[in-house]
């Protein structure tokens, strides 16, 4: 990976080899699976009842931990390093399931080992690296990247659909829409990163990563 220039960092690694085309014909079905096991880790409410008067069950997943790591911040001026850690996996995990889902891996995503997508956090030391009030308008502070992040979005979407056809005919996935999806990808980490999971206080930059995953 290239060196950390900001304290997310991002990368997915190339495949330089024909991709698996069944596989990716049938990505939204085979993907199914193991979205189900993300969102069953990423935060929710299921709740189910029977009869008037019968028995409730109810089932809560975890996600990422916003509203902990802020209150510590505040007032404590600490980051508990399992809570980091936590972040870290489970955005990584979420990393690549949309990697796989995006068409950038034909190998089934893994809930541990890292595969091809490479994302780490810098761990804060909080009292000397973050602002204890600033969590409490982040997420208000990151709303122009929201914007400008929607509309890559749509980029990324109409890139995919063009990679799909070209992965089929070709087994391969053009070098450069590669780069472009890799690119926001990593863009939308670094918002996370900052507005999300609070691991930082430097304000992300307005630009695509400058990272080449081809390389």
């Amino acid at each position: 990976m290239a060196p950390v220039t900001y304290p997310v960092s991002f990368s997915v690694d190339y495949p330089d080899r024909p991709l698996n085309r069944l596989t990716t014909f049938f990505r939204l079905f085979t993907a199914i699976p193991i979205v189900i096991v993300l969102a069953t880790v990423s935060g929710g409410v299921w709740q189910s009842s029977s009869g008037k008067a019968g028995s409730q069950a109810v089932a809560a997943a975890g996600g990422l931990l916003f509203v902990g790591p802020l209150l510590m911040i505040l007032f404590r001026e600490k980051y508990p390093r399992w809570w980091f850690d936590w972040n870290l996996e489970l955005h990584r995990f979420s990393n690549r399931v949309g990697v796989y889902v995006a068409l950038m891996d034909d190998r089934y995503p893994s809930t541990d080992d890292h595969q091809a997508v490479h994302l780490d956090y810098v761990y804060p030391d909080a009292p000397q690296e973050l602002n204890r009030f600033l969590p409490l308008v982040k997420w208000l502070l990151a709303i122009p990247h929201y914007i400008v992040l929607f509309f890559l979005d749509i980029g990324v979407v109409v890139v995919v659909i063009v990679a799909w056809f070209a992965i089929l005919f070709t087994g391969r996935f053009p070098p450069a829409l590669f780069r472009f999806v890799a690119d926001v990808i990593g863009w939308h980490n670094r918002v996370v990163g900052y507005a999300l999971t609070l691991i930082t206080d430097r304000y992300p930059p307005f630009r695509l990563s400058l990272e080449d995953p081809t390389a």
